[in-house]
């Protein structure tokens, strides 16, 4: 029995077929194969591959070199799509691991062919490209790339996985180790960070770019130029030395210092980037079939995937939001505030939607220094290439400040970032309020206050809804967009379309004391200092909690957030919640002492600074760090299901994305409540899991 017919069954596989067909080069030089990956549907279900895609391409490599006169085979995909790699449809439903194994070969076996041919092969690269359609690619000869595909990654160990197909031998021997670690093991770790086209060509992955209007024209007169040999194309001379082992030690040191071993995906992958600098090619790929093989089974991909899931699906289609008919449209922005972050939020608004967006402050000088600093960074994209002249110069006319509100009058979108105060939030809504229309959406970007009692004494509180957005703006996906008691669903609508033309993830949630991620955070992070000020060791606190792969521990979260934010928080949450939230005595000496640098980092290991240190008063009852992480743990467990039982979001899978795409909650844990389940911790905390059993996990 055939691998295509051992697992066949299992996948639930949309197939994409191969399609050859034969063309004549110039000159009499012969025919090119081109085959044509194409599942049948628009660029919205890109080309995947499973049992039945493989075996297509499998039967048009057999077609092609039937061609008689052939002297190359080239592939490429449907319009927009070159290939999105393996079809993942079926993986919770493998029960062997011989399935597994078979699906690895079977890939293997396929894709390999291209790179063993009696002729040299021609990947297209004319759109995405992720994962497996990057492999397909780097067993080809030669690649060109269209300077208009999108998406193009090695995004395995962000799931879970390992580039498996071949990807972990043939990219370091292709562009050496450092780069290929980049590829395959830095960029998901940063957000899952695609490359561009210029990168493939910078990074010697792809031969040429060329344009899209003509690309597979251009790509087979260049590929002519290949054959008649008018072409040179230069291939890196790579160290299989001492910079290999470097690169790879290097690497482990720095998987060590941000996952402490929590995740074995990048892992297994650098294992096999060490061994491609000696093995055969038959023995990197045998490597690959096993390695994938052991991380199909683990509870890492079933929660990357779960992870992946919330994020390609629920994040596009936020649950609870009103027809998107209700929405108003917003022609001109007003921010009040020309801080870092309303100037932040200039740029954004002034980027994605290109309306007249005006800033406003106590005085010139502050107005000015916020239009600076939006006009200077569009002034970067400009240098680094990313925006023309023309582009950057209207960018540029769209952002402007005043020093009065009566500039909002035409605004149809208002969002106010000044200081974290109620009674100053209420009179700037109060005097934006005494400009604007009546339609004129009011959106505050309070990261804890009540968005209700900022409204109240407005005339039309039902025009005021929260708008979170968390920092840096530009990096950070998600939007927690907060409905007050009294928002209407035309300004709700408003709000959520704003979001999705800024390119944000947004999440609805109930006007609730810091929404969902600031909420737990706080709670998470007041649990760690606690134990620290009853007398553990800050080593032990701030270390307590690696096991998790956590992004940073906690202690460097409160130095990015500062130490006076962070207080202000705490009181706002230990006024709603007094039972639940403390604050610490040592954090606020140390914020009314003006001290800023929490940590010295000028060891290997970051320590309390020794300013900070001499204000400590600390307890005689230490914690050992797994009663720290258990502490922490269990404390989250108690403050998701409070927050589910108020209703502060619809599902706990809204808690899951928030803290994904805000708090930069690791994939390999699969969201917050999953992981509470798997460990047991929300059974033993609340009497009930958030999940039904099998949900991101084994």
């Amino acid at each position: 029995m055939s691998a295509t017919d051992t697992t066949q069954a299992e996948f639930s596989e949309v197939i994409t077929h191969a399609h050859c067909r034969a063309i004549d080069m110039p000159g009499g030089t012969g025919r090119v194969a081109l085959i044509t990956l194409d599942n049948g549907f628009d660029h919205t279900k890109p080309n995947t591959f499973g049992p039945g895609g493989l075996a297509s391409l499998d039967a048009a490599i057999d077609a092609a070199l039937a061609e008689p006169g052939l002297v190359a085979v080239a592939l490429t995909g449907k319009p927009f799509i070159f290939a999105v790699g393996a079809d993942l449809t079926g993986v919770p439903q493998l029960t062997t691991r011989d399935e597994a194994l078979q699906i690895g070969r079977l890939g293997h076996r396929v894709f390999r062919r291209l790179g063993e041919l009696p002729v040299p092969t021609f990947a297209f690269i004319n759109g995405a490209a992720m994962g497996g359609g990057l492999e397909i690619a780097l067993h080809c000869t030669y690649r060109t790339v269209s300077s208009g595909a999108a998406a193009i990654s090695l995004p395995e160990c962000f799931l879970g996985l390992i580039p498996g197909w071949g990807g972990t031998y043939l990219l370091p021997n292709l562009i050496g180790p450092a780069d290929a670690i980049k590829v395959i093991i830095d960029n998901p770790a940063s957000q899952n960070r695609q490359l561009k086209p210029r990168d493939l060509v910078s990074l010697g992955i792809a031969d040429t770019i060329l344009e899209p209007a003509d690309f597979i024209e251009e790509s087979l007169r260049w590929t002519a130029g290949v054959l008649a040999g008018d072409i040179d194309v230069p291939r890196r001379e790579i160290d299989r030395g001492d910079t290999w082992e470097a690169a790879v030690a290097g690497a482990r040191a720095g998987l060590d210092a941000r996952l402490h071993g929590a995740a074995p995906a990048p892992y297994r992958a650098l294992d096999l980037i060490a061994l491609a600098r000696t093995a055969t090619r038959d023995e990197a790929f045998a490597a690959e079939d096993d390695a994938l093989t052991d991380l199909t089974f683990s509870n890492e991909l079933r929660a990357g995937l779960y992870s992946f899931d919330l994020v390609q699906k629920r994040a596009k289609r936020p649950v609870g939001v009103p027809d998107k008919s209700l929405a108003r449209p917003v022609t001109s922005v007003g921010i009040v505030g020309a801080g870092l972050m309303a100037s932040q939020l200039a740029l954004l608004f002034a980027q994605r939607l290109e309306v007249p967006i005006v800033m406003t402050d106590l005085d010139q000088a502050r107005v000015d220094k916020g239009v600076a600093y939006a006009h200077g960074e569009i002034d970067k994209q400009q240098a680094k290439g990313r925006y023309n002249p023309d582009k950057a110069n209207r960018l540029k006319a769209l952002i402007s400040g005043s020093t009065e509100k009566q500039a909002f009058a035409k605004a149809d979108f208002v969002i106010e970032a000044v200081f974290e105060n109620l009674a100053v939030k209420q009179q700037v809504f109060a005097e934006v309020e005494a400009v604007v229309s009546e339609t004129c959406v009011l959106a505050t970007n309070t990261s804890s206050l009540s968005v209700t009692a900022m409204a109240s004494g407005l005339a039309h509180p039902e025009r005021v809804v929260g708008f979170h957005f968390f920092n840096p703006v530009a990096v950070m996906p998600l939007l927690e967009i907060a409905r007050a008691e009294r928002t209407d669903d035309s300004t709700l609508a408003t709000a959520f379309a704003v979001g999705k033309s800024l390119k944000k993830s947004c999440v609805l949630v109930k006007d609730a004391p810091a929404f969902v991620v600031n909420r737990l955070l706080t709670r998470f992070l007041g649990e760690v200092t606690a134990a620290m000020d009853e007398g553990t060791p800050f080593e032990v606190a701030d270390h307590a909690l690696d096991p998790l792969g956590l992004p940073m521990s906690p202690f460097t979260l409160l130095q990015l957030v500062g130490p006076a934010v962070a207080l202000h928080v705490s009181e706002t949450m230990n006024e709603a919640f007094p039972d639940r939230f403390g604050v610490s005595s040592n954090q606020r000496r140390i914020v009314e002492s003006g001290a800023t640098e929490l940590l010295d980092w000028s060891t290997d290991s970051p320590r309390i600074a020794p300013a900070i240190e001499s204000l400590l008063e600390l307890g005689d009852s230490p914690s050992t760090g797994e009663q720290v992480r258990q502490r922490a743990l269990d404390a989250l467990a108690q403050e998701v299901r409070l927050m589910l039982d108020e209703g502060v979001v619809a599902e706990p899978q809204d808690i899951d994305l928030c803290m994904l795409l805000g708090a930069g909650w690791p994939f390999h844990l699969g969201g917050i409540t999953p992981y509470l389940d798997r460990t047991g911790t929300s059974e033993r905390v609340t009497g009930a899991r958030f999940h039904a059993p099998g949900v991101a996990s084994v």
